[in-house]
């Protein structure tokens, strides 16, 4: 059973998001939260396995909200959602720790199918942001980080743990593969992907795949 909290400041937004999260017969939603620090508060206490975030509410907004329930080391997840298909608000929301980023008129498979992929540790980003999203990354990068630096600086350490086949599927998954995109153009099987991926999160520090993008392109391993 996935748990989920709801944040959102508009009482008819959590009421629809209820009712279809408890239609699910794998989703329960623990509480809802009307601004972000209610929502920080309810899923230390809580604990759920997902929070839907939204951006801009009163108060705390989504992307505070969301950087300090990241930052506890708690397993929570969280969901980015908000009805303005702006690269900031993804670009932001994804550097404070969230684990995906959708907009409010995505279709409900799509959102229900976003959640399952989130708590089960997989990333999740609507897809028309995807590629303007990390293409537009590189350009919040510091001035001395590895993608913007010479051919000849040290080398990144979160990159040193890796086996070159780790860092082969570190680069792929900082281009968007999937598993099976993966598993068919490495000739893998698919069961081997997922262990490399698990290995490649745990050596570099990565909460889960958009982490493991925002690695790639740190560390200069993909780039626009």
């Amino acid at each position: 059973m996935t748990t989920v909290l709801i944040a959102d400041d508009q009482p008819l937004q959590r009421f629809g998001f209820r009712m279809l999260l408890e239609s699910q017969d794998d989703m329960t939603v623990l509480e809802e939260a009307a601004n972000g620090t209610e929502a920080v508060r309810k899923a230390a206490e809580l604990r759920p396995d997902v929070v839907l975030m939204d951006v801009r509410m009163p108060g705390l907004d989504g992307i505070e909200a969301t950087r300090r329930i990241t930052a506890s080391g708690d397993r929570t997840r969280v969901l980015i959602l908000t009805t303005f298909d702006l690269d900031e608000y993804a670009y932001a929301g994804l550097r404070a720790g969230a684990s995906g980023f959708l907009v409010k008129d995505a279709q409900p498979e799509d959102l229900l199918s976003g959640i399952r992929a989130v708590a089960s540790g997989d990333a999740v980003v609507a897809p028309g942001l995807t590629r303007r999203l990390l293409d537009a990354y590189v350009h919040h990068l510091p001035a001395g980080s590895s993608a913007s630096s010479s051919m000849s600086s040290p080398p990144d350490p979160r990159l040193a743990a890796l086996t070159d086949r780790e860092r082969e599927i570190l680069t792929v998954i900082g281009k968007g593969w999937t598993n099976t995109e993966i598993a068919e153009r490495l000739h893998l099987a698919e069961s081997t992907v997922k262990t490399h991926v698990g290995r490649v999160l745990a050596k570099t520090g990565s909460r889960d795949r958009v982490q493991a993008v925002i690695c790639a392109y740190e560390t200069g391993l993909v780039r626009p």
